[in-house]
């Protein structure tokens, strides 16, 4: 079987899409249509349905890219790696939202980062869970951190840590709702409060409310900031209440810069996921990272 047809066909199944795909592959979409069709003549079977938007894999292009998939991927480490060349450093290219991945993981992988003789080059981008599952699945990445449990088998997650979220403001806001008021009125002594988020959709102030007050929130945003980092900031100059993982905000409750404004039984609590393509743990450098950042979250939690 043609290795360039089995990668075009893993391609296609990571991408969802014969048009993703071929810009992903560098050629044109009558290419990437005439691979696949020659591949499913070979096969004798169909590998995908076509669809108004992308193709869905049959369960034979399920088994077939389950099968291939680790495999092509190994001869690409193999290639990219270099053979002749034992001086050179293995990548290995990471993926996560921004002030997790800042925060948490890249300090711990930077211990594994120099020419020990298994160490690696690291590089890292940041996204949001579907941006970062996508580019895992298309080759883009070699390792994601994700809120995001993938389905299907091409993609392989492991729980990494769980982080508990607070609700926190400036002091004077919590001096103006006063002692006992959540205990007493519940949600309803924070409605006057203008809310920090990373989006209109307050994300994190309605995950917290939904599992704490078990209602929705009354308020708008009023300040809105892509990065949960500058959330705290704008938390802690007195813009508002704000949902904030206590890892990032610890330090600034430890100093009084914000105060939690409630203390429920139980946490609203996010689960983190490793997540690689099935079989690519069989690359030393991936595994290294895997399990270093395991260890690490041992810490964490």
């Amino acid at each position: 079987m043609d290795l360039a047809l089995l990668r075009t066909f893993v391609t296609v199944h990571r991408a969802g899409s014969f048009t993703r795909a071929a810009a992903l592959l560098g050629l044109s979409q009558p290419a990437v249509t005439s691979q696949i069709r020659t591949l499913e003549r070979q096969l004798g079977r169909p590998l995908f349905l076509r669809q108004a938007r992308g193709v869905t894999p049959t369960t034979i292009g399920d088994e077939l890219a389950h099968k291939a998939a680790p495999h092509l991927d190994a001869l690409v480490e193999i290639a990219e790696s270099g053979l002749d060349d034992e001086s050179s450093l293995r990548t290995l290219h990471l993926a996560g939202p921004p002030e997790f991945t800042a925060e948490r993981a890249l300090p711990a992988l930077v211990e594994l980062t120099g020419e020990d003789g298994q160490g690696f080059a690291l590089r890292a981008s940041f996204g949001n869970a579907e941006e970062t599952l996508e580019g895992l699945a298309a080759g883009h990445h070699d390792l994601a951190i994700c809120t995001a449990q993938p389905r299907g088998g091409l993609l392989t997650a492991t729980p990494l840590c769980d982080e508990e979220h607070v609700l926190v403001a400036a002091p004077h806001w919590a001096e103006q709702i006063g002692t006992g008021a959540l205990r007493e009125k519940g949600a309803s002594a924070l409605e006057n409060l203008p809310v920090v988020e990373v989006h209109e959709s307050l994300p994190f102030v309605s995950r917290y409310w939904a599992s704490v007050f078990d209602s929705r929130p009354a308020a708008s945003g009023t300040v809105i900031v892509p990065d949960l980092r500058a959330v705290l900031a704008c938390t802690a100059a007195g813009a508002g209440l704000a949902v904030l993982p206590r890892y990032l905000c610890e330090t600034a409750l430890e100093r009084g810069d914000v105060v939690a404004l409630h203390d429920p039984a139980v946490p609203p609590l996010r689960t983190y996921f490793l997540v690689v393509r099935t079989g690519t743990l069989a690359m030393p450098h991936i595994a290294r990272a895997h399990e270093w950042l395991q260890r690490a979250a041992a810490e964490w939690c």
